[in-house]
């Protein structure tokens, strides 16, 4: 039976936990390097369109709400502060409160307040960093409640909402959202379950337009429906609404059996897309691995026995590239990075979005499961490949922080810029399918969220507690730092310090709560903090 007082109780404790970090400052580093990195990007960049958070006022917004980084490389540190900087360009206040937008301009294939939801669950893992939760309150109820569109395009929303929550410990808005959530579940299962009991998609609808594998059931999608099936689960069990909790376990059980044994490719040791006929029969494999086949990782469905994928993602002929990882197998006939009619392809052009999916999974693997096939050092050789794929070749030879759409994976240049940009012998940018430099900032993909939860590793808990175990692999560097990170309402330090002397706070892997030592590795992790010491 239903405890009708927990909500209240969970209110309680959400208010109690974070009431006193209002006044928190960073136990180690100051805000100095990021408002001299927001200096330097503002003056390289032309401020074309203005949403909550205007240029002049970002240093202040980021130092009350992002966490703050450093290491010895610095391009990774620079794109970490960079991705800030672009993500805050994105919130934008409407009549229906705060929405998360993907382009600054208007596109005509967008929703309501310009929203688009393909990348939504980017958005959530994203930002669910800030301090201020206020703007993903309001965005994860404008998708069910104030008229936006959550099945546009394939999405993890419901995983985006619960990843969210284990993050900030308020569980209260998840809790309202769990009827919305399941209607949203039932009307995917209405629209795009094959009888099979797979669900299947379009690539164009996945936002992986003219792909190699095309549409039919898709390790994408089922991939999400998997994730948000678990989640749903969660949240109906905090509510005490077992007889929903049970029905969302079996249905992600069901969808964790099948994925594996209609959607992996033996032979080729991947999950591919099972095409369909025109009678909706299956017609087979297709003939090509493509990255999202790494997708089941992002939600930690496969079974070990399925680890060999990950040999293609370093193989030259597999995914790895200078900018890459590509978005197709090079090995493949079809594969192809040249300009096309279409600005946006997802045979072979490497694309953030499916390159942050990939390194969450690849994070979820050396974590949680035992393998021998790919390594921490391939996290932060891949993670460094798309910091390098951040930057933008002017005319005049001056190069600057960038994030687009799509690029050349051999030579970095973006390609649905230099589409668009072409168009303009005929027509003008405002008239080129989004608007003048539609993709400047786009927001499609995650960045700051690998280097938290990947490369430093703080691992979120679903039951409050802390785990981190960070992917630099040792011997590589001799210090780095992650600080003012807010936790179910504290605030983190997670700081590495061979000799000692950089920080002051002794040598080895250290984990302060608001400013005191709660964990200590004499190497580079695993630490872990007991719920009850979180909650203190």
């Amino acid at each position: 039976m239903m405890n009708v007082f927990l909500p209240a109780l969970l209110i309680l404790s959400v208010v109690a936990s974070t009431a006193h970090v209002l006044s928190a400052e960073p136990a180690v580093l100051s805000a100095d390097k990021l408002e001299r990195y927001c200096e330097t990007f503002r003056k390289s960049d032309n401020e074309v369109y203005v949403q909550h958070v205007a240029n002049a006022m970002a240093p202040i917004f980021l130092k009350k709400n992002a966490p703050l980084f450093e290491c010895p490389d610095k391009d990774l540190e620079e794109i970490y502060y960079f991705r800030w900087w672009t993500y805050r360009k994105h919130i934008k206040q409407t009549p229906d409160g705060f929405v998360i937008t993907e382009f600054l301009p208007k596109v005509g294939w967008s929703g309501k307040h310009n929203a688009i939801n393909c990348a939504a669950g980017h958005h959530f893992y994203e930002g669910r960093w800030l301090h201020d939760q206020t703007f993903l309150d309001d965005y994860s109820m404008f998708w069910f409640r104030k008229g936006g569109n959550p099945r546009q395009y394939s999405c993890w929303i419901a995983d985006a909402i619960w990843a969210r929550t284990m993050v900030t410990g308020n569980v209260v808005r998840a809790m309202e959202l769990l009827p919305d959530l399941i209607a949203n579940y039932e009307a995917w299962e209405q629209k795009q379950q094959h009888p099979s009991g797979l669900f299947w998609q379009t690539d164009n609808n996945d936002g992986m337009e003219m792909s190699i594998g095309g549409a039919g059931c898709r390790a994408t999608i089922n991939s999400y429906m998997y994730g948000d099936a678990v989640a749903i689960a969660k949240i109906a069990g905090l509510l005490g609404k077992e007889k929903a909790a049970e029905a969302f376990r079996k249905r992600a059980a069901t969808l964790k059996s099948m994925t594996q044994e209609k959607l992996w490719d033996a032979d080729a040791k991947f999950f591919k897309v099972l095409r369909l006929g025109k009678d909706g029969k299956p017609q087979g494999f297709s003939d090509g691995r493509e990255l999202h086949g790494f997708t089941p990782w992002y939600m930690n469905l496969p079974d070990a026995d399925k680890t060999a994928a990950w040999s293609q993602l370093m193989d030259p002929e597999g995914f790895c590239a200078p900018f890459g990882p590509t978005t197709a197998e090079q090995r493949h006939p079809r594969f192809s990075t040249k300009p096309g009619r279409h600005e946006c392809t997802w045979n072979g052009p490497s694309w953030p979005y499916a390159t942050s999916v990939t390194l969450t999974a690849l994070a979820n693997l050396l974590n949680n499961y035992e393998q021998d096939v790919i390594e921490k050092k391939d996290y932060l050789q891949t993670l460094r490949i798309y910091a390098m794929s951040h930057r933008l070749k002017y005319d005049d030879g001056t190069i600057v922080p960038w994030i687009d759409e799509n690029l050349d994976p051999e030579t970095g240049e973006w390609i649905a810029r230099k589409i668009l940009r072409y168009r303009q012998n005929n027509t003008t940018w405002s008239m080129a399918k989004g608007g003048f430099e539609r993709g400047k900032d786009y927001n499609h993909s995650t960045f700051c969220d690998l280097i938290i939860t990947g490369l430093v590793g703080l691992r979120p808990q679903d039951d409050g507690s802390l785990v981190v175990n960070p992917l630099v692999p040792d011997g590589v560097w001799d210090w780095f730092c992650l600080d003012n990170v807010l936790y179910r309402g504290r605030v983190l330090t997670i700081l590495y310090d061979k000799t000692g002397q950089r920080y002051g706070k002794g040598t080895g892997l250290r984990v302060l709560m608001d400013g005191k030592e709660v964990g200590q590795s004499d190497n580079i992790g695993p630490v872990k903090v007991a719920k009850q010491i979180v909650e203190l």
